[in-house]
């Protein structure tokens, strides 16, 4: 077993007809993918990413995991707060009920969350909150993804603020948002025009940000990913201990 904190971090599943220059005969063959950066940032930081499959039942892996990293994606399904679908915009139904069972576990083992773009959508609608569903301002994936677009404001006092220290620019590649945030949640950080760019749980170490600090310059060592080891570390401390009493 490793002395690293083990972070669960699911991915993307597509066919390989999607996939370029791929043989045609392997066009029915699921491929699941991962964003390298989200592993090398938890690395970099002291931790262990550990990929998780559609196909995984997170309820069987108790005790297994120190925490969780909720990467981006496609659109979280609408249908999960009470929305109709808009033409146009993908979902990933399956990965859908991956995380949302994550989320279950992280409740049940009392685990860290931290959330990027879509992780932070997933969270607020996992807690019961809505999303604007297309808000093209924020969409900028014409540009290079290390491109600063905006500023980010911190709430005074929230944890995103202690982790920061200040105002950061950073990077927006999203084309929704959060609408009403979810009880027991509150909003960390703003932009310019008021999009909430960070939420924060008033009752679990779960926190989440709009932009993709892992695709920025030096985004290896976002505090994010600090924070999340740090906290999965205390966790795994305190299994250990109990296991000793």
């Amino acid at each position: 077993m490793t002395d690293r904190p083990v972070i669960a971090l699911p991915g993307r599943r597509k066919r390989g007809q999607h996939i370029a220059d791929f043989p045609d005969s392997l066009d029915g063959v699921d491929l699941d993918l991962y964003f390298a950066d989200y592993a090398r940032g938890v690395l970099h930081a002291g931790g262990l990413a550990v990929h998780l499959p559609f196909d995984a039942d997170p309820a069987q892996y108790v005790g297994v995991f120190d925490g969780i990293l909720l990467p981006g994606g496609a659109d979280v399904d609408p249908a999960h707060y009470g929305a109709e679908p808009l033409d146009g915009h993908p979902n990933e139904p399956e990965r859908d009920e991956l995380e949302l069972a994550l989320l279950a576990l992280a409740e049940l083992d009392d685990l860290p969350v931290a959330g990027i773009c879509r992780g932070l959508q997933l969270l607020n609608v996992h807690g019961g909150g809505t999303l604007h569903q297309d808000v093209p301002t924020h969409a900028h994936f014409d540009k290079v993804p290390n491109t600063l677009v905006h500023r980010v404001e911190f709430t005074t006092g929230s944890a995103c603020a202690r982790l920061y220290g200040r105002p950061v620019h950073v990077n927006s590649l999203h084309h929704q948002t959060v609408d009403h945030v979810a009880p027991g949640f509150v909003v960390a950080g703003r932009s310019e025009d008021g999009t909430i760019e960070a939420i924060e749980s008033l009752t679990r170490p779960w926190i989440a940000v709009q932009w993709h600090p892992e695709m920025m310059d030096d985004g290896h060592d976002d505090p994010l990913f600090d924070w999340l080891v740090a906290r999965a570390c205390e966790r795994r401390s305190q299994r250990a201990t109990r296991a000793h009493v």
